[in-house]
């Protein structure tokens, strides 16, 4: 069965669907089936992301209610063999419960080699059903102390429910701004306040952002999609190290 990995985020805005759909593409580019469920009803964008929308007919709650068949409401990515998405439903009265998803995420993670699921931001009803269910997460945070404060606290709350492999990943960052910023005096003191072991440093890259909002391939050698390359290297055990942080 396949590794269920929740990616989540203490605040919105912090990029958390592109680096869920960025390490979906980049595990797949490795020769794994990866499957990204899209856990955030009525603001969903992963269908856009991976260039599914017009494409799209059924979602999840199609599924859950007995409308359509698994099959037909997973869809595979244009662009990057091996990625598929199950949507989010269009509305938030549909989210699965936590009980629904613990029976139906690992029923389909007998097939793909990786299950991400996509949270809704903040530890609200969504947060429940996207973590029911994950052996490990990943908390996307931009560097600056409301983000990782928030990041803290949903680092307690997947304790909380027994996730115990939590990692953050730092999103968006540039060494000149947080310089700038004078908040922290190194990337430590800014990781010390989200309490969370890093597993990745993702560097600004409005390529990368431009590509995901047009449904598009990212740039093979981007320095966005070379991070999100080594985070996935990573969750497969490979012990990569991190690049220098004066390269972002």
């Amino acid at each position: 069965m396949g590794v269920i990995t929740v990616v989540t985020s203490g605040k919105g805005g912090v990029g958390k669907s592109t680096v869920a759909a960025g390490v979906g593409a980049a595990l797949a580019r490795r020769r794994r089936r990866v499957l990204l469920i899209d856990g955030d009803a009525g603001l969903s964008c992963l269908d856009l992301m991976l260039g599914v929308a017009e494409e799209k007919v059924f979602d999840i709650a199609d599924v859950i209610c007995g409308a359509a068949a698994p099959a037909q409401a997973i869809y595979q990515c244009p662009w990057q063999e091996g990625l598929f998405l199950l949507p989010a439903p269009a509305q938030v009265e549909d989210i699965a419960s936590p009980e629904v998803m613990r029976h139906l995420v690992p029923a389909l993670a007998r097939y793909y080699d990786h299950v991400l699921v996509d949270c809704p931001a903040g530890l609200g009803r969504g947060f429940e059903s996207a973590a029911a269910t994950a052996s490990r997460a990943l908390v996307v945070s931009t560097p600056d102390p409301v983000c990782l404060r928030n990041s803290s606290k949903a680092g307690l709350a997947l304790a909380q429910h027994g996730i115990a492999q939590t990692r953050l990943v730092v999103n968006r960052f540039s060494g000149a701004e947080f310089v700038r910023q004078n908040v922290f005096h190194n990337l430590d003191e800014a990781i010390d306040m989200a309490g969370i072991r890093l597993i990745a440093v993702i560097p600004q890259d409005f390529a990368l952002a431009a590509a995901a909002a047009n449904g598009q391939a990212p740039a093979p050698r981007g320095k966005g999609v070379m991070a999100l390359e080594r985070l996935a290297a990573r969750l497969e055990g490979e012990q990569v190290p991190l690049a220098s942080l004066s390269k972002f």
